[in-house]
Order: C-alpha cells, then structure tokens, then sequence
C-alpha cells in the first residue's frame, strides 16, 4: 500500500510499505459467532476482493505510468540530439521551470489530492534522468553527502547527476572555473545570520562566474546521537548551524562542549564514532550515520531559511519570472549609493536583496551586492544595468536566474 509521503527538508521521500497487519487482517477468517458469522465472512471475502480489484487496476496505472514515461525520455533524448547539434547547453533553467509550471498548474486544475512538492519532486527526477540521457552533469557542492548544501543541489538537479563533494566554498568555485564540472552550489545568505562572507569573497575573486540558479531551503536542523541526552558531553556542527541554533543550545545543553567543525555531515560521522558526542545535523545526515533524532527542529527561528547559488560558465535564459544579480563599487564620496539606488526606483525595478563587503583594496571602500526582479533581456532591466554602471566605479553582472520557491519545511 502507499503509506504515505514525508517531507524532509528539501527533498520528498515516498515511502512504499506493505503492512503485514493489514494483510492478516486482510486473509484472515473470524471464527464462527452464531449468526453472524455468514455475515462477517460475506463481508471480509467483499472487501478481499475489493483490494484485489483496486489493486490491479494500480498495476494497470502503473503499466501505464512507466510506458509514458519512457516515452517522454524518448522525446528528451532527441532533443538532446538537436541541441548538440546547434551548439546548444543541454541544462535549460528556463525551460525546466517552464515544466513545472506547466505541470503543477494542471495538477491545480485536476484538484489532485497529492501535495505540489510530492508532484514536483517525482517530476523533478523524471527531468534528471531525462536529462541524464543526453549528459551527465557533473555537480561540485560543500561536501561530505547529506550536508545541507548536498540536499540543495539534489533539490536543483535531481538525482541522476554525479555529485562531487569538496571541502571549501573556494573549492566550489575552483571546480567549476577549472571545468571540472559543470555547475556548482554555494549558500549564499541565512534568514538568521545573513552573508555568506566567503561566497562573496569568491565572487571578488571570479566575477566572470555566473549565478544561473538560486534554491532556497528551509532549513530544519536536529539534535542527533546514540547517546542519551544526560549523556551528551560534546556537540558538534557547522558554525552557522550552531549559530543558528545557540539559543536552544544554551537553554538546554548548557554543559555540553560545543565544538565546530567544517559541515553538519562531518558532525554527525563524530557523533557515530564518539561516545558521549551529538550533533547539530539534517535529519538525513542521521539516517546515513545511523544516528537517532533526540530533538527535531531546534533551531531558534521556525523561519530559518538559506539560499544558495547555483554558479556556472553562462547566463541562464529569460523565463518572465526572473531575478539578475551584480556587484558593483562605487566613488568614495557623498550621496553616491543613494543615487546609485534610485536608478531601480526611477525605473520601476524591485530590489529583493542588497549586502555591503569590503573591497579588497587598500581605501576603505565597499563592494554592494544587489539582486533584482528582471531579467537582462528586459529593456527596463538593460536601461537600469547601464545607468548603474554610469554611476559606479566598476560594476559586474554575476547572473540572471529563475526565481526559485522555498522547499523544504
């Protein structure tokens, strides 16, 4: 039977059991009761053969489900064949989410009774195998696996990609530079702690790398151990997560150790080989090390959410539901960032994050990040990326991207 879908962070685990209960209760006769007994019998052999007939018409669907399927990843395979050979990127952003939208809003007409992430989650493997068929992107991310940058950019990508862990932000960058990979996932701001100091740093360094993705996660963290909690000496965690957590931490682990560590994965393999050790980690993370879950979503906004940047080598295309990012410096003088800021109100453009980082210079002088709704391709957008360039010292474009909906939660 389908006992249901669990949501998990960002990703939707579907989970098929069969309930040796129920097929007792399914097959197995009462004893005689008098008159009843006929009726009782009647009735259990009526809803045996009820499940019986629901059942193989659930085969038939199934049957059904698999040849469409393959046929879709057909039609995918010669489109693979017709990019190649105009030249063209077989990743299309734009038109990935043009599917799910197209998908989820017949789902809203159809008043389907399975929830929109569960749709989007089976399509999006669907897209990734799909996809697989024509290349196997290679993916780099903040490893190890099941840190929260992983659950990111299988939420992205799905799960027919090859996944590279790397230890560093910078290594991130590194990979997709050096076309080790295709593409890359960084967190770049925290609803609770804001920047991702060395996200931007490396773009400083790179700023011909394009941010062509954004994925927000809600981001659910756990205490997790195989000890008691009376037992717990040291916690171990990322120090945005336990930043991200102190507050719960200190009301209710005031003797435990808090120790850092450079991701939430690595935490939880030290909570699995030490004893009297937790950690501060993703409910996945204590499935993989076989850790129990001895407090859930204890962090201290039920609102903490991180997005992450999706970098490559090229922009991605205009969807109409868009958002661009760039960097620029301004002059050293009075009122300039106010002018600088009117050029979006003058044009009508909506700012939907700006962060001030130090330039690496020797003035005392700051770098802005801004992101916008728009994209590029939009006349307004082109006019107001110009006059900004006028009024700065240097500007860069980092990227245009899709406007990604928070999962997760």
């Amino acid at each position: 039977m389908l006992a249901g879908f669990r949501k998990s962070s960002n990703l939707v685990f579907i989970d098929l059991k069969v309930s040796r209960q129920e097929g007792e209760r399914d097959t197995m006769a009462r004893k005689p009761d008098g008159n009843s007994s006929a009726i009782t019998g009647s009735g259990s052999t009526r809803t045996v053969a009820q499940l019986k007939a629901l059942r193989s018409q659930i085969d038939k669907l199934d049957q059904m489900i698999v040849k469409t399927i393959n046929e879709r990843a057909a039609i995918a395979a010669e489109i693979g064949r017709a990019k190649r050979e105009q030249g063209e990127d077989i990743f299309a952003p734009a038109r990935e989410e043009e599917v799910y939208t197209n998908v989820l809003e017949t789902h809203r007409k159809a008043k389907g009774s399975l929830d929109e992430t569960t749709i989007r989650a089976i399509f999006r493997e669907i897209i990734s195998g799909s996809r697989a068929l024509q290349k196997v992107l290679k993916v780099a991310y903040l490893g190890p696996e099941y840190s929260f940058s992983h659950l990111a950019a299988v939420e992205h990508f799905g799960q027919s990609v090859e996944f590279v862990p790397v230890g560093t932000i910078a290594a991130v960058f590194e990979e997709v530079q050096r076309s080790h990979v295709d593409f890359g996932v960084v967190p770049i701001e925290n609803s609770t702690d804001g920047r991702v100091s060395d996200t931007l740093d490396m773009f400083v360094r790179m700023p011909h790398l394009q941010i062509n993705g954004e994925v927000r996660v809600h981001i659910h963290h756990n205490l997790v151990a195989n000890c008691e909690p009376q037992e717990i000496r040291r916690i171990y965690s990322k120090a945005q997560a336990l930043s991200q957590c102190r507050n719960w931490l200190a009301k209710n682990m005031p003797s435990a150790q808090i120790k850092d560590v450079s991701s939430t994965s690595i935490a939880a393999e030290l909570a699995m080989r030490e004893p009297g050790a937790a950690a501060v980690a993703s409910r996945q993370a204590a499935v993989r090390y076989g850790l129990r879950v001895l407090f859930a979503q204890i962090e201290d906004s039920p609102y903490n959410e991180t997005r992450f940047a999706v970098i490559g080598q090229r922009r991605a295309e205009k969807t109409g539901r868009d958002k661009t990012a760039v960097m620029f410096r301004l002059p050293h003088s009075p009122g300039t960032l106010a002018e600088a800021l009117d050029v979006f109100k003058q044009n009508k453009i909506n700012l939907t994050w700006i962060e001030s980082f130090p330039s690496q210079t020797a003035k005392s002088e700051y770098l802005f990040f801004v992101d916008f709704e728009g994209h590029p391709d939009e006349p307004k957008v082109g006019r107001a990326i110009k006059a900004l360039a006028e009024h700065s010292a240097e500007l860069t474009v980092l990227g245009a991207f899709p406007v990604a909906q928070t999962v997760g939660g």
